[in-house]
């Protein structure tokens, strides 16, 4: 397996790994890996691309420096170690699984500090120097600089934050937060108006690769059609019905007319031959997951009967919008 080339670093291990793998391979971008003991794979349907797998962090870093092409890691460590030599871009912030925030937590007996006014307050009562551990330290100094929280000292910690404040190596945490039940076990809790960014899983790229290699471009374009095609018809239902009238327009009105059932660009009609030639069309359109209740019942109220609800795998649009952005961006 060749170390050269283009190359995507995905998540080692954990749950974000389980998931870009499996994102990747609905979207018909299956990771094949022969040997699981292996840091390098393939995926056959692009062939020029090798796969490496390091830790979130060391994505970022590699996408950074130039050493890797592409990453999927979280939008908290791409926000984390971009840095500031502008290389790193964000093709896509919303991949959809791994979300998370990132907040300012202090022990649930702080019972008088329940935002950051309180504990902006706090400082200045005991004028002293807060203590600060945390995993991010460039975002938790912008955010608390940004608040006029100045008198802080961040202590960098790699281990498990929860412990910080009952040790006492720091008075308070700032660490990423999803269901909260860490937090509890661990009696914290979250400040009002300390989230200080949401997070998800996020495809990212070297732009200096974009911009002087074509392959590298090409790549990009095929990873934002498939991505953005399986992500869009996740969204969305194909549904199925038929319609007896007088002609396709008179049924293509009745839908206009309704909210949900106009289909993408509009729905698609077709003659439906029947033993006894009365004048029934096939109707089908793409509706939205949290729209198909409504759908079902405009569909009805409008004659709709055999009506048949099916997932779609893919939507591809004339250009993802992405792409579109993604071009934009090397422009700049």
């Amino acid at each position: 397996m060749e170390e050269n080339g283009i190359r995507i670093s995905l998540p080692s291990k954990g749950r974000l790994a389980e998931e870009a793998l499996e994102l990747l391979a609905d979207a018909g971008l299956r990771v094949y890996k022969p040997n699981p003991r292996q840091y390098m794979a393939k995926i056959p349907s692009l062939p020029e691309l090798t796969v490496i797998f390091q830790r979130p962090g060391d994505i970022v870093v590699s996408v950074r420096d130039g050493s890797v092409d592409f990453g999927i890691t979280g939008w908290d460590m791409y926000s984390e170690l971009r840095g500031t030599n502008g290389l790193t871009l964000a093709l896509h912030a919303k991949l959809g699984f791994g979300t998370c925030t990132l907040n300012v937590i202090v022990p649930e007996n702080w019972n008088d500090i329940t935002n950051l006014e309180d504990l902006k307050a706090l400082a200045v009562r005991e004028n002293n120097t807060l203590r600060v551990a945390t995993k991010f330290p460039n975002l938790t100094r912008k955010f608390f600089s940004e608040n006029g929280l100045d008198n802080i000292e961040l202590i960098f910690a790699e281990g498990t934050l929860e412990i910080a404040p009952t040790v006492g190596y720091a008075d308070l945490i700032v660490d990423l937060v999803s269901t909260g039940t860490t937090l509890r076990d661990n009696r914290l809790k979250v400040l009002t108006g300390g989230q200080i960014i949401k997070s998800q899983a996020c495809l990212i790229a070297n732009k200096t690769s974009l911009k002087t290699n074509p392959k590298a471009l090409a790549i990009a374009r095929q990873l934002l059609e498939f991505i953005v095609a399986h992500l869009r018809a996740m969204e969305n239902l194909s549904v199925f019905a038929n319609i007896r009238s007088d002609s396709p327009e008179q049924i293509a009105d009745a839908l206009f007319s309704k909210k949900v059932i106009g289909g993408l660009q509009g729905p698609t009609l077709s003659p439906v031959i029947t033993r006894d030639r009365e004048n029934w069309y096939a109707v089908h359109l793409v509706v939205r997951k949290d729209q198909m209740a409504q759908a079902i019942s405009e569909l009805r109220e409008i004659g709709g009967s055999g009506l048949i609800v099916a997932p779609v795998r893919y939507i591809f649009e004339e250009e993802p919008q992405e792409f579109k952005a993604m071009l934009a961006a090397l422009e700049e």
